[in-house]
């Protein structure tokens, strides 16, 4: 088996630039009140993780984890939810803190769901967003880099559970 080739897309440097913007923009568009900054498994992990560093508030992080895409590399289509919220958001500001939007049919899905359960507000910040692949309208609040229609890897996202690791977001090329 030939190995996959990475490519940088976007370097650590920049990433951690726009992640401390994204935590000021959210900073000043929630000075007071609750703050739930809800987390999607696994890929939005070391976004959360780096964004909620860049915010100086009071917050509450939780997670959700969500499945459609299994092993690979294009959604199934099918959104599961896999893992729920231990807290109420009821009331409370919520940002969802993804790591790629895509086709925007997980996040229609999540929307929904956590809109049931009565929040202040919900708003999205998207480390990642690929409109040329939007299926659903979706509208990202804070959005770090708009993309192109490739498949990336790195800063929490994978393929098949690798490449989570890299500090910067790389582009998985199959072998030639």
């Amino acid at each position: 088996m030939t190995a996959n080739q990475l490519r940088v897309l976007i370097p650590a440097d920049e990433i951690d630039k726009r992640v401390r913007e994204l935590g000021a923009q959210i900073e000043r568009d929630y000075p007071e009140g609750p703050l739930f900054l809800v987390c999607i498994l696994k890929g939005a992990f070391a976004f959360l993780a780096d964004l909620s560093r860049a915010i100086s508030r009071p917050v509450q992080i939780d997670f959700l984890s969500v499945s459609s895409y299994g092993k690979a590399k294009t959604s199934s289509g099918e959104v599961r939810l896999v893992k729920d919220l231990d807290m109420s958001i009821e009331g409370a500001n919520v940002v969802v803190i993804e790591d790629i939007v895509d086709t925007g049919i997980t996040l229609t899905y999540l929307i929904h769901v956590l809109s049931q359960r009565k929040p202040r507000s919900i708003r999205i910040a998207a480390l990642l967003d690929k409109p040329s692949r939007r299926m659903r309208p979706i509208k990202v609040d804070y959005r770090g880099f708009e993309i192109p229609d490739e498949f990336v890897v790195g800063y929490g996202l994978d393929y098949a559970e690798q490449y989570r690791n890299l500090k910067d977001i790389c582009i998985l090329e199959e072998p030639k």
